[in-house]
Protein backbone atom coordinates (compact mmCIF):
# COMPACT_ATOMS: atom_id res chain seq x y z
CA UNK A 1 0.00 0.00 0.00
CA UNK A 2 0.95 3.67 -0.02
CA UNK A 3 3.77 5.31 2.10
CA UNK A 4 1.87 6.42 5.17
CA UNK A 5 2.13 6.24 8.69
CA UNK A 6 1.39 3.42 10.62
CA UNK A 7 -1.58 3.47 13.00
CA UNK A 8 -0.46 3.25 16.58
CA UNK A 9 -2.32 0.89 18.07
CA UNK A 10 -1.84 -0.36 22.20
CA UNK A 11 -0.52 -4.22 22.76
CA UNK A 12 -3.64 -6.34 22.89
CA UNK A 13 -4.42 -8.95 24.88
CA UNK A 14 -5.48 -12.56 23.57
CA UNK A 15 -8.77 -13.23 25.15
CA UNK A 16 -9.81 -16.67 26.80
CA UNK A 17 -12.70 -17.02 24.75
CA UNK A 18 -10.47 -17.20 21.31
CA UNK A 19 -7.48 -19.20 22.98
CA UNK A 20 -9.83 -21.47 23.74
CA UNK A 21 -11.42 -21.42 19.78
CA UNK A 22 -7.95 -22.51 18.43
CA UNK A 23 -7.47 -25.74 17.08
CA UNK A 24 -7.06 -28.36 14.01
CA UNK A 25 -10.40 -29.99 14.65
CA UNK A 26 -12.13 -31.59 11.66
CA UNK A 27 -15.52 -30.25 13.25
CA UNK A 28 -18.04 -28.51 10.19
CA UNK A 29 -18.65 -29.27 6.88
CA UNK A 30 -16.59 -30.56 3.49
CA UNK A 31 -14.49 -27.67 2.04
CA UNK A 32 -12.72 -26.97 -1.13
CA UNK A 33 -10.27 -30.25 -1.62
CA UNK A 34 -9.97 -31.60 1.86
CA UNK A 35 -11.13 -32.08 5.51
CA UNK A 36 -12.84 -28.72 6.68
CA UNK A 37 -13.04 -27.39 10.08
CA UNK A 38 -11.14 -25.67 12.89
CA UNK A 39 -9.86 -22.15 13.90
CA UNK A 40 -7.34 -19.99 12.44
CA UNK A 41 -5.98 -17.12 14.55
CA UNK A 42 -4.14 -14.40 12.58
CA UNK A 43 -1.91 -12.51 14.75
CA UNK A 44 -3.06 -8.65 12.82
CA UNK A 45 -0.84 -5.53 13.52
CA UNK A 46 -3.83 -2.95 14.21
CA UNK A 47 -7.46 -3.06 14.12
CA UNK A 48 -8.71 -2.73 10.89
CA UNK A 49 -9.69 0.78 10.37
CA UNK A 50 -13.22 0.03 8.89
CA UNK A 51 -14.32 -3.48 7.06
CA UNK A 52 -15.93 -1.40 4.52
CA UNK A 53 -13.41 -1.01 1.82
CA UNK A 54 -14.27 2.38 0.06
CA UNK A 55 -13.10 4.27 3.39
CA UNK A 56 -9.74 2.51 3.99
CA UNK A 57 -5.89 2.24 2.11
CA UNK A 58 -4.16 -0.09 4.78
CA UNK A 59 -3.15 -4.01 4.54
CA UNK A 60 -5.04 -4.98 8.08
CA UNK A 61 -8.18 -3.33 7.07
CA UNK A 62 -8.02 -4.90 3.64
CA UNK A 63 -7.08 -8.47 4.74
CA UNK A 64 -10.14 -8.71 6.83
CA UNK A 65 -12.12 -7.31 3.25
CA UNK A 66 -10.79 -9.62 1.26
CA UNK A 67 -12.22 -12.53 3.28
CA UNK A 68 -15.88 -10.73 3.44
CA UNK A 69 -16.36 -9.26 -0.07
CA UNK A 70 -15.56 -9.89 -3.81
CA UNK A 71 -14.90 -7.51 -6.52
CA UNK A 72 -15.25 -8.00 -9.91
CA UNK A 73 -11.83 -8.87 -11.20
CA UNK A 74 -8.68 -10.30 -8.31
CA UNK A 75 -5.08 -11.02 -8.67
CA UNK A 76 -4.10 -14.56 -9.88
CA UNK A 77 -3.20 -16.38 -6.74
CA UNK A 78 0.66 -15.09 -5.76
CA UNK A 79 0.62 -12.91 -8.80
CA UNK A 80 -0.86 -10.07 -10.41
CA UNK A 81 -2.60 -10.68 -13.23
CA UNK A 82 -6.26 -9.96 -13.55
CA UNK A 83 -8.50 -12.64 -13.38
CA UNK A 84 -12.15 -12.86 -13.17
CA UNK A 85 -14.29 -12.59 -9.65
CA UNK A 86 -17.87 -11.64 -9.89
CA UNK A 87 -17.31 -10.62 -13.12
CA UNK A 88 -16.83 -14.22 -15.69
CA UNK A 89 -15.58 -11.68 -18.75
CA UNK A 90 -14.99 -7.89 -19.40
CA UNK A 91 -14.64 -6.26 -22.52
CA UNK A 92 -13.84 -2.89 -23.57
CA UNK A 93 -15.57 -0.88 -26.28
CA UNK A 94 -13.57 -0.34 -29.85
CA UNK A 95 -12.73 3.61 -27.91
CA UNK A 96 -11.63 2.67 -24.43
CA UNK A 97 -14.86 4.11 -22.92
CA UNK A 98 -17.24 1.52 -21.88
CA UNK A 99 -16.34 -1.44 -20.26
CA UNK A 100 -18.74 -4.66 -20.49
CA UNK A 101 -18.96 -7.36 -17.61
CA UNK A 102 -20.53 -10.46 -18.06
CA UNK A 103 -21.55 -11.07 -13.69
CA UNK A 104 -21.45 -14.56 -12.21
CA UNK A 105 -25.52 -15.74 -12.01
CA UNK A 106 -27.04 -16.81 -9.32
CA UNK A 107 -24.18 -15.02 -6.75
CA UNK A 108 -26.00 -14.40 -3.12
CA UNK A 109 -24.99 -11.62 -0.63
CA UNK A 110 -25.12 -12.59 2.82
CA UNK A 111 -28.26 -11.32 3.59
CA UNK A 112 -29.94 -13.10 0.84
CA UNK A 113 -30.32 -10.49 -1.58
CA UNK A 114 -28.92 -10.97 -5.22
CA UNK A 115 -25.89 -9.52 -6.33
CA UNK A 116 -26.94 -8.63 -9.98
CA UNK A 117 -26.14 -5.74 -12.08
CA UNK A 118 -27.90 -3.37 -10.06
CA UNK A 119 -26.13 -3.94 -7.17
CA UNK A 120 -22.51 -3.70 -9.00
CA UNK A 121 -24.41 -0.21 -10.59
CA UNK A 122 -25.42 1.02 -7.36
CA UNK A 123 -21.83 0.21 -5.33
CA UNK A 124 -20.13 2.56 -7.99
CA UNK A 125 -22.93 5.20 -8.27
CA UNK A 126 -22.39 4.88 -4.17
CA UNK A 127 -18.88 6.30 -4.73
CA UNK A 128 -19.04 8.44 -7.78
CA UNK A 129 -21.91 10.32 -5.21
CA UNK A 130 -19.71 10.73 -2.08
CA UNK A 131 -20.16 14.06 -0.18
CA UNK A 132 -18.26 15.81 2.40
CA UNK A 133 -16.18 13.88 4.56
CA UNK A 134 -16.23 11.19 2.30
CA UNK A 135 -14.27 13.26 -0.55
CA UNK A 136 -11.39 13.71 1.66
CA UNK A 137 -8.61 11.84 -0.18
CA UNK A 138 -7.42 9.95 3.21
CA UNK A 139 -11.43 8.69 3.47
CA UNK A 140 -11.48 7.56 -0.05
CA UNK A 141 -7.94 7.23 -0.86
CA UNK A 142 -8.57 4.60 -3.79
CA UNK A 143 -11.27 6.10 -5.65
CA UNK A 144 -9.22 8.67 -6.62
CA UNK A 145 -5.94 7.14 -7.17
CA UNK A 146 -8.48 4.90 -9.85
CA UNK A 147 -11.06 6.77 -10.73
CA UNK A 148 -10.01 11.06 -9.42
CA UNK A 149 -12.58 12.88 -8.90
CA UNK A 150 -16.61 12.59 -8.14
CA UNK A 151 -20.01 13.52 -9.76
CA UNK A 152 -19.91 16.88 -7.80
CA UNK A 153 -15.87 17.85 -7.07
CA UNK A 154 -16.31 20.05 -3.56
CA UNK A 155 -12.50 20.56 -4.53
CA UNK A 156 -11.37 22.87 -6.99
CA UNK A 157 -8.21 21.02 -7.09
CA UNK A 158 -10.18 17.72 -8.08
CA UNK A 159 -9.58 16.73 -11.48
CA UNK A 160 -13.10 15.21 -13.50
CA UNK A 161 -13.45 11.69 -12.57
CA UNK A 162 -12.66 8.85 -15.08
CA UNK A 163 -16.00 7.35 -14.06
CA UNK A 164 -18.77 8.57 -15.92
CA UNK A 165 -21.68 6.52 -15.23
CA UNK A 166 -22.87 2.84 -14.71
CA UNK A 167 -25.81 0.78 -16.70
CA UNK A 168 -27.25 -2.39 -16.30
CA UNK A 169 -29.09 -3.85 -19.32
CA UNK A 170 -29.67 -6.89 -17.90
CA UNK A 171 -29.07 -8.96 -14.28
CA UNK A 172 -26.01 -10.53 -15.29
CA UNK A 173 -24.41 -7.23 -17.55
CA UNK A 174 -22.87 -4.20 -16.26
CA UNK A 175 -21.69 -1.84 -18.27
CA UNK A 176 -19.44 1.26 -16.95
CA UNK A 177 -18.34 3.93 -18.90
CA UNK A 178 -15.45 6.21 -18.49
CA UNK A 179 -14.97 9.75 -20.14
CA UNK A 180 -11.55 8.68 -21.49
CA UNK A 181 -9.82 5.90 -22.15
CA UNK A 182 -7.77 3.87 -19.19
CA UNK A 183 -6.08 0.62 -19.15
CA UNK A 184 -4.94 0.33 -15.71
CA UNK A 185 -8.69 1.04 -14.46
CA UNK A 186 -9.11 -2.47 -14.45
CA UNK A 187 -6.33 -3.45 -11.80
CA UNK A 188 -7.19 -0.98 -9.79
CA UNK A 189 -11.38 -2.72 -9.59
CA UNK A 190 -9.30 -5.66 -8.11
CA UNK A 191 -8.79 -3.46 -4.68
CA UNK A 192 -10.68 -4.34 -1.80
CA UNK A 193 -12.06 -0.54 -2.21
CA UNK A 194 -14.31 -1.63 -5.02
CA UNK A 195 -15.62 -4.67 -3.19
CA UNK A 196 -19.39 -5.30 -4.28
CA UNK A 197 -21.63 -4.82 -0.84
CA UNK A 198 -25.23 -5.38 -0.95
CA UNK A 199 -27.24 -1.89 -1.53
CA UNK A 200 -29.49 -3.15 1.36
CA UNK A 201 -27.04 -3.38 4.04
CA UNK A 202 -25.39 -0.34 2.96
CA UNK A 203 -28.79 0.90 3.01
CA UNK A 204 -29.78 -0.14 6.45
CA UNK A 205 -26.60 0.43 8.47
CA UNK A 206 -25.55 3.92 7.66
CA UNK A 207 -22.61 2.86 5.10
CA UNK A 208 -22.66 6.91 4.11
CA UNK A 209 -23.08 8.06 7.55
CA UNK A 210 -19.70 10.02 7.77
CA UNK A 211 -18.95 13.16 9.92
CA UNK A 212 -15.92 14.62 11.77
CA UNK A 213 -13.22 15.38 9.34
CA UNK A 214 -10.51 14.53 6.70
CA UNK A 215 -8.02 13.64 9.38
CA UNK A 216 -10.71 12.49 11.75
CA UNK A 217 -13.01 11.07 10.29
CA UNK A 218 -16.21 9.15 12.39
CA UNK A 219 -18.21 6.67 10.85
CA UNK A 220 -21.52 6.75 12.53
CA UNK A 221 -22.96 3.92 10.58
CA UNK A 222 -22.92 0.23 11.68
CA UNK A 223 -22.25 -1.15 8.22
CA UNK A 224 -17.76 -1.06 8.43
CA UNK A 225 -18.06 -2.37 12.29
CA UNK A 226 -20.63 -5.10 12.89
CA UNK A 227 -22.72 -5.01 9.65
CA UNK A 228 -20.89 -5.64 6.71
CA UNK A 229 -22.66 -7.90 4.23
CA UNK A 230 -20.27 -9.03 1.03
CA UNK A 231 -20.59 -12.09 -1.20
CA UNK A 232 -16.95 -13.66 0.06
CA UNK A 233 -16.38 -17.11 1.55
CA UNK A 234 -16.62 -15.84 5.03
CA UNK A 235 -19.67 -13.96 6.86
CA UNK A 236 -18.65 -11.63 9.73
CA UNK A 237 -20.00 -12.54 13.33
CA UNK A 238 -18.24 -10.30 15.35
CA UNK A 239 -15.67 -7.24 15.37
CA UNK A 240 -14.30 -6.12 18.42
CA UNK A 241 -12.02 -3.42 18.14
CA UNK A 242 -9.05 -4.20 20.27
CA UNK A 243 -9.82 -8.13 20.61
CA UNK A 244 -10.78 -9.86 17.62
CA UNK A 245 -12.33 -9.71 14.44
CA UNK A 246 -14.52 -13.21 14.01
CA UNK A 247 -15.38 -14.32 10.51
CA UNK A 248 -17.32 -17.97 10.23
CA UNK A 249 -17.62 -19.58 6.71
CA UNK A 250 -20.05 -18.98 4.26
CA UNK A 251 -22.30 -21.90 3.95
CA UNK A 252 -23.98 -20.66 1.14
CA UNK A 253 -20.80 -19.54 -1.01
CA UNK A 254 -21.29 -19.59 -5.20
CA UNK A 255 -17.66 -21.19 -5.25
CA UNK A 256 -15.80 -24.08 -3.33
CA UNK A 257 -16.48 -23.51 0.26
CA UNK A 258 -13.51 -21.98 2.98
CA UNK A 259 -11.87 -25.29 4.74
CA UNK A 260 -11.63 -23.70 7.44
CA UNK A 261 -14.71 -23.16 9.90
CA UNK A 262 -13.60 -19.68 12.10
CA UNK A 263 -10.85 -16.99 11.12
CA UNK A 264 -10.05 -14.75 13.44
CA UNK A 265 -7.76 -11.35 13.01
CA UNK A 266 -6.36 -10.78 16.67
CA UNK A 267 -4.85 -7.39 16.68
CA UNK A 268 -1.17 -7.89 18.67
CA UNK A 269 0.16 -4.32 17.88
CA UNK A 270 4.16 -5.36 18.53
CA UNK A 271 6.09 -7.36 16.78
CA UNK A 272 8.19 -9.52 19.50
CA UNK A 273 4.82 -10.06 20.60
CA UNK A 274 2.89 -11.97 17.91
CA UNK A 275 6.30 -13.55 17.69
CA UNK A 276 5.62 -14.64 21.38
CA UNK A 277 1.93 -15.52 20.27
CA UNK A 278 3.19 -17.69 17.51
CA UNK A 279 5.29 -19.80 19.34
CA UNK A 280 3.11 -19.81 22.44
CA UNK A 281 0.29 -21.40 19.87
CA UNK A 282 -2.14 -18.52 20.51
CA UNK A 283 -1.97 -17.58 17.11
CA UNK A 284 -1.12 -19.38 13.78
CA UNK A 285 -0.03 -16.96 11.82
CA UNK A 286 1.05 -13.53 11.61
CA UNK A 287 2.49 -11.03 8.82
CA UNK A 288 5.37 -8.23 8.54
CA UNK A 289 8.61 -10.94 10.50
CA UNK A 290 10.92 -8.69 12.22
CA UNK A 291 13.97 -9.83 9.76
CA UNK A 292 15.98 -10.70 13.58
CA UNK A 293 13.51 -13.10 14.14
CA UNK A 294 13.78 -15.65 11.32
CA UNK A 295 16.65 -17.59 12.32
CA UNK A 296 14.77 -17.92 15.22
CA UNK A 297 11.44 -19.22 14.10
CA UNK A 298 12.71 -21.22 11.43
CA UNK A 299 15.06 -23.43 14.19
CA UNK A 300 11.67 -23.64 15.86
CA UNK A 301 10.05 -25.27 13.23
CA UNK A 302 7.60 -22.46 12.01
CA UNK A 303 7.33 -22.01 8.23
CA UNK A 304 8.60 -18.74 6.80
CA UNK A 305 6.84 -17.65 3.31
CA UNK A 306 8.01 -14.80 1.88
CA UNK A 307 6.05 -11.77 0.04
CA UNK A 308 7.07 -11.93 -3.60
CA UNK A 309 8.67 -8.26 -4.29
CA UNK A 310 6.72 -5.57 -4.79
CA UNK A 311 7.67 -2.25 -3.96
CA UNK A 312 10.85 0.17 -4.56
CA UNK A 313 13.26 1.65 -2.41
CA UNK A 314 15.08 4.94 -3.73
CA UNK A 315 17.45 7.66 -3.26
CA UNK A 316 15.36 10.65 -5.18
CA UNK A 317 17.12 13.79 -6.38
CA UNK A 318 14.71 16.89 -7.03
CA UNK A 319 16.42 18.49 -10.16
CA UNK A 320 15.17 21.78 -9.74
CA UNK A 321 17.92 21.97 -7.06
CA UNK A 322 21.45 22.60 -8.32
CA UNK A 323 23.71 20.76 -8.41
CA UNK A 324 21.38 17.63 -8.61
CA UNK A 325 19.87 19.56 -12.02
CA UNK A 326 23.52 18.47 -13.89
CA UNK A 327 23.15 15.05 -15.50
CA UNK A 328 26.68 14.07 -14.44
CA UNK A 329 26.46 14.89 -10.85
CA UNK A 330 22.96 12.36 -10.76
CA UNK A 331 25.27 10.19 -12.78
CA UNK A 332 27.90 10.57 -10.35
CA UNK A 333 25.84 10.19 -7.15
CA UNK A 334 24.41 6.75 -8.75
CA UNK A 335 27.97 5.29 -9.77
CA UNK A 336 28.90 6.08 -5.75
CA UNK A 337 26.53 4.09 -3.91
CA UNK A 338 27.30 0.65 -2.96
CA UNK A 339 23.72 -0.88 -3.26
CA UNK A 340 24.46 -4.64 -2.69
CA UNK A 341 26.27 -3.59 0.54
CA UNK A 342 23.60 -2.00 1.88
CA UNK A 343 21.27 -4.56 0.88
CA UNK A 344 23.04 -7.24 1.89
CA UNK A 345 23.56 -5.72 5.77
CA UNK A 346 20.43 -4.27 6.14
CA UNK A 347 17.59 -6.05 4.39
CA UNK A 348 15.97 -9.66 4.59
CA UNK A 349 16.43 -12.76 2.16
CA UNK A 350 14.91 -12.13 -0.73
CA UNK A 351 15.27 -8.69 -0.81
CA UNK A 352 17.18 -7.90 -4.21
CA UNK A 353 18.90 -4.89 -5.47
CA UNK A 354 17.11 -2.49 -7.70
CA UNK A 355 17.81 -0.88 -11.03
CA UNK A 356 14.36 0.43 -12.21
CA UNK A 357 11.22 2.64 -10.48
CA UNK A 358 8.63 -0.87 -10.89
CA UNK A 359 9.70 -4.70 -9.47
CA UNK A 360 10.51 -7.52 -12.07
CA UNK A 361 6.93 -9.60 -11.23
CA UNK A 362 5.42 -6.81 -13.43
CA UNK A 363 4.79 -6.42 -17.22
CA UNK A 364 6.63 -3.71 -18.49
CA UNK A 365 9.68 -4.16 -16.65
CA UNK A 366 12.72 -3.66 -19.22
CA UNK A 367 15.77 -5.81 -18.71
CA UNK A 368 17.63 -3.34 -20.77
CA UNK A 369 17.48 0.14 -18.76
CA UNK A 370 21.04 1.89 -18.17
CA UNK A 371 22.92 0.58 -15.39
CA UNK A 372 24.60 2.37 -13.36
CA UNK A 373 27.23 -0.03 -11.20
CA UNK A 374 29.19 0.83 -8.44
CA UNK A 375 32.29 2.46 -9.50
CA UNK A 376 34.12 5.36 -6.94
CA UNK A 377 36.30 6.37 -9.80
CA UNK A 378 34.05 6.56 -12.11
CA UNK A 379 31.52 8.97 -10.14
CA UNK A 380 34.58 10.93 -9.25
CA UNK A 381 35.28 11.06 -13.29
CA UNK A 382 31.96 12.17 -13.54
CA UNK A 383 32.46 14.81 -11.19
CA UNK A 384 35.32 16.13 -12.61
CA UNK A 385 33.33 16.13 -16.26
CA UNK A 386 30.71 18.15 -14.31
CA UNK A 387 31.99 21.25 -13.97
CA UNK A 388 30.90 21.34 -10.36
CA UNK A 389 33.07 22.01 -7.80
CA UNK A 390 33.56 20.68 -3.91
CA UNK A 391 29.89 19.20 -4.48
CA UNK A 392 27.79 19.58 -1.51
CA UNK A 393 24.38 18.07 -1.39
CA UNK A 394 21.61 18.17 1.53
CA UNK A 395 20.46 14.13 2.08
CA UNK A 396 16.83 14.47 3.48
CA UNK A 397 16.00 11.11 5.30
CA UNK A 398 13.31 10.39 8.20
CA UNK A 399 13.43 9.24 11.62
CA UNK A 400 10.50 7.82 13.50
CA UNK A 401 9.89 5.67 10.88
CA UNK A 402 10.14 1.74 9.35
CA UNK A 403 8.82 0.68 5.86
CA UNK A 404 9.41 -2.40 4.43
CA UNK A 405 11.27 -0.62 1.93
CA UNK A 406 13.28 1.12 4.56
CA UNK A 407 13.48 -0.43 7.51
CA UNK A 408 15.77 1.54 9.46
CA UNK A 409 16.09 4.84 7.15
CA UNK A 410 19.04 6.05 9.45
CA UNK A 411 20.67 3.49 8.69
CA UNK A 412 20.56 3.59 4.91
CA UNK A 413 21.49 6.91 5.13
CA UNK A 414 24.93 6.63 7.03
CA UNK A 415 25.67 3.90 4.08
CA UNK A 416 24.94 6.17 1.56
CA UNK A 417 26.80 9.26 3.09
CA UNK A 418 30.11 7.22 3.55
CA UNK A 419 30.10 6.51 -0.10
CA UNK A 420 29.40 10.08 -1.25
CA UNK A 421 31.92 11.00 0.63
CA UNK A 422 34.46 8.57 -0.50
CA UNK A 423 33.44 9.93 -4.17
CA UNK A 424 33.99 13.44 -3.41
CA UNK A 425 30.79 14.71 -2.19
CA UNK A 426 30.01 16.73 0.55
CA UNK A 427 26.66 15.48 2.78
CA UNK A 428 24.59 18.09 4.75
CA UNK A 429 22.82 15.65 6.75
CA UNK A 430 18.90 17.16 7.21
CA UNK A 431 16.24 14.68 8.86
CA UNK A 432 12.53 15.31 10.16
CA UNK A 433 9.71 12.78 11.34
CA UNK A 434 8.17 11.21 9.16
CA UNK A 435 4.73 12.73 9.65
CA UNK A 436 4.15 15.29 9.02
CA UNK A 437 7.27 17.36 8.74
CA UNK A 438 9.26 14.87 6.51
CA UNK A 439 6.11 13.77 4.02
CA UNK A 440 5.64 17.54 3.59
CA UNK A 441 9.28 18.67 3.22
CA UNK A 442 9.61 15.91 0.70
CA UNK A 443 6.06 16.36 -1.32
CA UNK A 444 6.33 20.43 -1.38
CA UNK A 445 9.50 20.19 -3.29
CA UNK A 446 11.84 21.42 -0.29
CA UNK A 447 14.02 18.44 -0.03
CA UNK A 448 16.75 18.31 -2.58
CA UNK A 449 17.83 14.49 -1.81
CA UNK A 450 15.80 11.92 -0.21
CA UNK A 451 15.17 8.58 0.76
CA UNK A 452 11.83 7.02 0.25
CA UNK A 453 9.92 3.95 -1.25
CA UNK A 454 6.73 3.04 -2.68
CA UNK A 455 4.60 -0.21 -2.40
CA UNK A 456 2.57 -1.27 -5.04
CA UNK A 457 -1.45 -0.80 -4.53
CA UNK A 458 -2.15 -2.57 -7.67
CA UNK A 459 -0.79 -4.90 -10.55
CA UNK A 460 -0.53 -2.36 -13.01
CA UNK A 461 2.20 -0.17 -13.94
CA UNK A 462 0.99 2.64 -13.47
CA UNK A 463 1.04 2.56 -9.83
CA UNK A 464 4.83 2.60 -9.76
CA UNK A 465 6.47 4.86 -12.60
CA UNK A 466 2.75 6.39 -13.78
CA UNK A 467 2.32 7.34 -9.97
CA UNK A 468 6.20 8.98 -10.14
CA UNK A 469 6.20 10.35 -13.25
CA UNK A 470 3.41 10.65 -15.64
CA UNK A 471 2.81 14.26 -13.90
CA UNK A 472 4.97 17.22 -13.09
CA UNK A 473 5.05 16.76 -9.08
CA UNK A 474 7.61 19.41 -6.67
CA UNK A 475 9.31 16.72 -5.21
CA UNK A 476 11.25 15.47 -8.52
CA UNK A 477 11.47 18.90 -10.20
CA UNK A 478 11.32 19.08 -13.95
CA UNK A 479 11.69 16.08 -15.90
CA UNK A 480 12.52 15.46 -19.51
CA UNK A 481 9.37 16.00 -21.32
CA UNK A 482 9.35 12.37 -23.13
CA UNK A 483 8.79 10.96 -19.77
CA UNK A 484 5.37 12.28 -19.45
CA UNK A 485 4.37 11.96 -23.01
CA UNK A 486 5.34 8.17 -22.71
CA UNK A 487 3.69 7.13 -19.64
CA UNK A 488 0.86 8.68 -20.53
CA UNK A 489 0.21 7.28 -23.67
CA UNK A 490 1.36 3.77 -22.00
CA UNK A 491 -1.29 4.55 -19.51
CA UNK A 492 -4.27 4.98 -22.06
CA UNK A 493 -3.02 2.13 -24.55
CA UNK A 494 -5.74 -0.23 -24.97
CA UNK A 495 -3.20 -4.11 -26.43
CA UNK A 496 -1.11 -4.89 -23.81
CA UNK A 497 1.61 -6.49 -25.84
CA UNK A 498 1.50 -2.48 -27.09
CA UNK A 499 1.21 -1.11 -24.07
CA UNK A 500 3.79 -3.95 -22.21
CA UNK A 501 6.16 -2.11 -25.03
CA UNK A 502 5.22 1.60 -23.76
CA UNK A 503 6.14 0.94 -20.31
CA UNK A 504 9.70 -0.83 -21.11
CA UNK A 505 10.72 2.46 -23.61
CA UNK A 506 9.32 4.74 -20.51
CA UNK A 507 11.82 2.66 -17.83
CA UNK A 508 14.70 3.36 -20.47
CA UNK A 509 14.16 6.62 -20.43
CA UNK A 510 13.52 7.30 -17.04
CA UNK A 511 16.65 5.68 -15.88
CA UNK A 512 18.41 7.68 -18.82
CA UNK A 513 17.19 10.90 -17.61
CA UNK A 514 17.79 9.52 -13.82
CA UNK A 515 15.52 10.91 -11.55
CA UNK A 516 17.19 9.35 -8.62
CA UNK A 517 18.51 5.78 -7.94
CA UNK A 518 15.93 2.66 -7.16
CA UNK A 519 18.09 0.29 -4.43
CA UNK A 520 15.85 -2.59 -3.66
CA UNK A 521 12.90 -4.59 -3.50
CA UNK A 522 11.83 -6.40 -0.66
CA UNK A 523 10.11 -9.66 0.00
CA UNK A 524 8.91 -9.64 3.41
CA UNK A 525 7.71 -12.35 5.62
CA UNK A 526 5.01 -14.20 7.02
CA UNK A 527 5.14 -16.83 9.48
CA UNK A 528 2.99 -19.86 10.08
CA UNK A 529 2.20 -22.62 12.63
CA UNK A 530 3.58 -26.01 11.03
CA UNK A 531 -0.17 -27.21 10.54
CA UNK A 532 -1.18 -24.97 8.45
CA UNK A 533 -0.96 -25.07 4.52
CA UNK A 534 -2.95 -23.81 1.78
CA UNK A 535 -1.91 -19.94 2.56
CA UNK A 536 -0.39 -18.16 -0.98
CA UNK A 537 1.52 -14.80 -0.49
CA UNK A 538 0.54 -12.03 -2.87
CA UNK A 539 2.58 -9.58 -4.20
CA UNK A 540 -0.41 -6.97 -3.37
CA UNK A 541 -1.43 -8.59 0.10
CA UNK A 542 -4.73 -9.71 -1.36
CA UNK A 543 -4.14 -13.24 -0.09
CA UNK A 544 -7.50 -15.56 0.29
CA UNK A 545 -8.19 -17.61 3.87
CA UNK A 546 -10.57 -20.08 2.01
CA UNK A 547 -7.45 -22.17 0.21
CA UNK A 548 -6.15 -22.32 3.81
CA UNK A 549 -6.61 -25.30 6.41
CA UNK A 550 -5.01 -26.52 9.71
CA UNK A 551 -3.57 -30.44 9.47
Amino acid sequence: MRHRPAAAVGLLALSASLLAACGGDDSGSEGGGGAAGGTLVFGASADPVSLDGAYTSDGESARVQRQIFETLVTTAPGGTEIEPLLATEYTPSDDGLAWTFTLRDGVQFHDGTPMDAAAVCFNFDRWYNFSGVQQSSSVSYYWQTVFSGYAQNEDPELPQSLYASCEAPDATTAVINLTSPSSSFLAGLALPAFSIASPKALEEFGADDVSGTGETPSFDGTFGTTDAVGTGPFRLESNEPGTSVVLVRNEDYWGEKARLERLIFQPIADGPARRQALEAGQIQGYDLVDPADLGALESGGFQLLERPAFNVGYLAFNTAKPPLDNPKVRQAVAHALNRQALVDAQYPPGSEVAKEFMPPELFGYAEDVPEYPYDVERAKQLLAESGVANPTIEFFYPTDVSRPYMPNPEANFQAFTSDLEAAGFTVTPRSAPWNPEYLDTVQSGGASMYLLGWTGDFGDPDNFVGTFFRTQQAAWGPLAPEIYSQLEAARTEGDLEARTAAYEEANRTIMEFLPGVPYVHTSPSLAFAPNVSGYEPSPVGLEEFASVSLG
